[in-house]
């Protein structure tokens, strides 16, 4: 009996080659590789700026790439920093080009914004992916202050509390999705 892992886009809100967001996912991705089939999307500054006239009709490729990635994920994990008190620009931009459909509905969602405060970005994450209709709770919400100092250049996790928030937070997304399928 062939069992189908279930299929984790992980969305980097960060434009930054060597971001910390990057090395979240990392060991976020490291500690749920025998659970799910991961793919991580890197490419938000390769797509284009949002316009409602293509939303719905003559959609460019790589958005119709983007939303297909959503919608045949099993789950959905954002990691973002804050820019300016708000999620980045590029991260704002894939969501514009998901708002006229539906990729998002009832997808289950991990949410995690890692930055030097975040608490603004955060909360304008959740309200947007609230409002496409992604699924998600407070324990599959997690928001890493100060994470400079609390992932070092080799990508390790170097703070014990913020390691034990983001098990937490592992967890809870693997019962929000459901690891069997």
């Amino acid at each position: 009996l062939q069992i189908r892992m279930k299929k984790i886009l992980v969305i980097n809100g960060s434009a930054s080659e060597n971001s910390s967001n990057r090395k979240i996912i990392d060991c976020f991705g490291d500690s749920l590789k025998e659970v799910f089939d991961l793919h991580v999307f890197d490419g938000l500054k390769m797509l284009p700026h949002f316009d409602p006239e293509l939303s719905v009709e003559e959609t460019p490729p790589a958005i119709v790439h983007f939303r297909s990635l959503v919608e045949n994920a099993d789950g959905v994990v954002v990691c973002t920093p804050e820019y300016i008190f708000s999620i980045p620009s590029g991260l704002k931009n894939a969501i514009e080009w998901c708002v006229a459909t539906t990729v998002f509905a009832d997808k289950p969602a991990g949410l995690i914004t890692a930055s030097a405060n975040g608490e603004k970005g955060h909360e304008e994450l959740q309200l947007l992916m609230r409002t496409l209709g992604a699924t998600f709770s407070p324990g599959t919400t997690l928001l890493i202050q100060g994470v400079k100092s609390k992932v070092n250049p080799e990508g390790k996790i170097t703070d014990n509390i913020t390691r034990e928030n983001l098990v937490a937070f592992t967890g809870a997304f693997i019962a929000l999705v459901g690891a069997e399928s």
